[in-house]
């Protein structure tokens, strides 16, 4: 029989660091959240492999077999998440992809 010596308390545990301020985990959360949900994770991917760099949302509805005010609620949530950037041109809406809140959230994640 093999006996193992007694592991100390302090020994398997890592220093923890702080937490992210309440305002950066909020940030953070919404942009996880916004890609929740599998038709948003569809919409974004739609408009990323769009060979215009954009797509309008009249456009949309047909891959993912939506009302176009269903879609338009789904882009308002990416909007709003900072993951797509939204133009107005007359009395349609164009979507275009912006990294730039992804890659915020996940670098301030990682960095940590």
């Amino acid at each position: 029989m093999i006996v193992e010596a007694p592991v100390a308390a302090s020994s398997c545990c890592t220093e923890a660091r702080e937490p992210l301020p309440e305002g950066a985990a909020e940030q953070i959360a919404t942009v996880f959240k916004a890609l929740g949900d599998p038709t948003r994770v569809k919409l974004l991917s739609l408009i990323t492999a769009s060979a215009q760099g954009e797509m309008c949302v009249c456009d949309l509805t047909g891959p993912v077999g939506l009302a176009q005010p269903t879609v338009s609620h789904h882009m308002k949530v990416l909007v709003e998440a900072g993951l797509v950037d939204r133009e107005q041109r007359g009395r349609w809406a164009y979507y275009r992809p912006s990294t730039s809140a992804l890659v915020a959230a996940t670098d301030a994640l990682v960095a940590r």
